[in-house]
């Protein structure tokens, strides 16, 4: 049976230098759009000091690696393209990641309104006719707490529920 001091010498972290935790840094950027906060997140993983976070992130601004407005654009189209989220969750997320209201805005604006309108649709129609439930208050429960969740408003909810009642 191994000692706490064994235990810990086993799993403890090698430490990072700076130039290593910048090129590091660096990938983790190029391969898929990151946001000030995971960029952090990840430094802090990798144990590294404030003053070293500051350095290493402002290295990734000026070398264009990291980009908030490029990050929040990119997850606007692709959470919306891909995972059919609405402008609500959209929003939400965006929010929690601590991205500034500027690219926030200009993130939704990569929507076009006829491409969300098209999603909301299709996305709609197809859940109506997924749903097996008989009891039809229920089934329009499921209906709209399905689409709250994916970031729909509710004014476009209520006005589908009413056009798929008929």
């Amino acid at each position: 049976m191994l000692t706490y001091e064994q235990f810990m010498n086993t799993n403890s972290l090698k430490p990072f230098t700076v130039e290593e935790a910048k090129r590091k840094l660096e990938y983790y950027c190029s391969y898929q759009e990151r946001c000030h906060y995971e960029v952090v997140e990840k430094l802090r993983g990798m144990n590294m000091i404030p003053q070293v976070i500051d350095t290493i992130v402002v290295h990734l601004i000026e070398n264009n690696f990291l980009n908030e407005e490029r990050f929040a654009q990119s997850f606007a189209r692709g959470k919306h393209n891909i995972k059919k989220w609405g402008k609500i969750r959209i929003v939400n997320e965006l929010k929690f990641r601590n991205i500034s209201k500027y690219n926030i805005e200009k993130a939704l604006k990569e929507i076009t309104p006829e491409d969300y309108l098209n999603t909301f649709h299709e996305l709609a129609e197809r859940q109506w006719e997924s749903i097996t439930e008989k009891n039809p208050q229920k089934k329009k429960r499921k209906f709209c707490d399905y689409l709250l969740r994916k970031g729909f408003e509710s004014h476009l909810i209520f006005e589908k529920l009413n056009e798929l009642e008929q």
